[in-house]
């Protein structure tokens, strides 16, 4: 059962301080690792024109208000991202930020309404490099915690150890038994009748109305990540090219994305792409992630034009988000990012 006094009685922030300075000292080893890696940090405006365009993600709006005393929507960014990859465009070629973002209708043990992404990109790096920052991230996390084994209901990893490099295709395959790449077709289609059937084989209970990402995502869930991270990390990589939000397609095979996610203990940590530089490609995704927000939800966000301005001017680049609370929480033994949050976001 949750403790449920306030965070700030004495009692409580004595039980919680040990992991909270645990978090400082993470955060400035992290800090110092980039630096030797000859990367700048950088600091987003966290008001933007937009809050991203995932269909699944849901942004805090708020007014703007000129000099003229006319209001101008703005929102709380759910990633820096769009703000980063505008300083690639720049010229930057390494740059991180320890970046406070928000998500509403977020709140579990490993939700927040705001939380630390930890952001980084290499101009003219393939995303396979990220998977070697995320192992010398992981091992820093541990020595600076001083813990050699992480563990979440259950699950344990070390963090040390190097991680398992798993396609998602080999992932249905491994733990659902489903072929996915036979519900793609060749120009990165997603066919839903074939998913449907073998989600139905596999034993997958879906709806009638449900779409083949809806499906997609409850294999994923229920048969696929449980068993990401066990004994030591895993990346998870070459995601669906309907699933690659951010990300350019694979080199000789348009069914797939240079995406990938890193797990340990099963839980996500880090999502990474060989980012798109195509604001055609990028326009067209953005449009059709918010005709499914209007369906779903009811809503739409904006495009940001300066973003799409910018990939033009965008070398080939990868790029990384970490959830940091969450990296922090595992390195700490702790059961909920809030135990490791200097001060919560009142409920």
């Amino acid at each position: 059962m949750e403790d449920a006094s306030p965070w700030w009685q004495k009692a409580r922030h004595a039980d919680r301080r040990p992991r909270l300075l645990a978090r400082n000292r993470i955060t400035a080893a992290v800090r110092a690792w980039f630096a030797a890696e000859d990367f700048t940090e950088v600091e987003c405006a966290a008001l933007q024109v937009s809050p991203g365009n995932e269909t699944h993600l849901h942004g805090f709006a708020t007014d703007l208000i000129g000099p003229d005393g006319a209001p101008r929507q703005r929102y709380l960014h759910t990633s820096p991202e769009f703000a980063m990859k505008k300083l690639v465009a720049a010229g930057e070629a390494r740059i991180f930020d320890f970046a406070r973002v928000w998500r509403n209708r977020e709140r579990t043990a490993l939700h927040h309404p705001e939380f630390v992404m930890l952001e980084w990109y290499r101009a003219g790096a393939p995303y396979t490099r990220l998977m070697e920052d995320c192992a010398a991230l992981l091992a820093l996390a541990a020595a600076t915690a001083g813990t050699q084994r992480w563990s979440y209901r259950g699950r344990e990893a070390d963090p040390t150890a190097a991680p398992e490099r798993l396609t998602v295709a080999a992932a249905f395959a491994r733990h659902a038994g489903i072929d996915l790449l036979a519900t793609i077709a060749p120009d990165g289609a997603p066919d839903r009748p074939a998913l449907a059937a073998e989600a139905e084989g596999a034993g997958i209970r879906f709806a009638a109305d449900d779409s083949w990402t809806d499906i997609y995502s409850r294999i994923l869930v229920e048969r696929i990540e449980p068993h990401l991270g066990i004994g030591r990390p895993s990346i998870l990589c070459e995601y669906p090219a309907s699933e690659a939000a951010l990300a350019r397609r694979k080199p000789g095979d348009p069914r797939l994305a240079e995406r990938f996610e890193l797990y340990a203990c099963g839980v996500e940590l880090a999502n990474a792409f060989g980012e798109l530089t195509d604001p055609a490609e990028q326009r067209a995704r953005f449009e059709a992630d918010m005709d499914e927000k209007q369906r779903l939800y009811g809503e739409r966000y904006p495009i940001d034009e300066d973003f799409l301005a910018a990939l033009v001017a965008m070398p080939e680049t990868s790029g990384i988000a970490l959830g940091f609370d969450r990296l922090v929480m595992l390195a700490t033994g702790a059961n909920r990012v809030e135990d490791v949050m200097w001060v919560p976001v009142s409920e």
